[in-house]
């Protein structure tokens, strides 16, 4: 069973910093790249930021760039998403996700919720 458990979500002031993490088991997450998006309060789920399955290759959305940093470590089956100047916008649940990008369905973990707020 595929299974992506997100977590290191929180409430941090405007300008702080989080890390995030997604766990990933049940398939072959070396070789698969990988994303993250999130899914702000009222709003649909929007692109932040994707990792080749080496790692070599990432690219962000304009709103992240210079400030999130994703990385994976492939012996942990896991997905990071360095968060850097945190701003209010930043307000969202974040999901992790394996493959192409699909913004037309939710994915399958329970997310974890970041509330940027001073």
């Amino acid at each position: 069973e595929v299974q992506l458990v997100e977590s290191g979500g929180g409430l941090v002031q405007p300008g702080g910093s989080l890390r995030l993490s997604c766990a990933a088991s049940g398939f072959q997450f070396s070789i698969y790249a990988m994303y993250w998006v999130r899914q702000a309060p009222g709003k649909g789920l929007e692109w932040v930021s994707s990792i080749s399955s080496s790692g070599l290759t990432t690219s962000y959305a304009d709103s992240v760039k210079d400030r999130f940093t994703i990385s994976r470590d492939n012996a942990k089956n896991t997905l990071y998403l360095q968060m850097n100047s945190l701003k209010t916008e930043d307000t969202a649940v974040y999901y992790c996700a394996a493959g192409s990008v699909d913004l037309g369905r939710r994915p399958p973990g329970q997310g974890t919720r970041v509330t940027v707020s001073a």
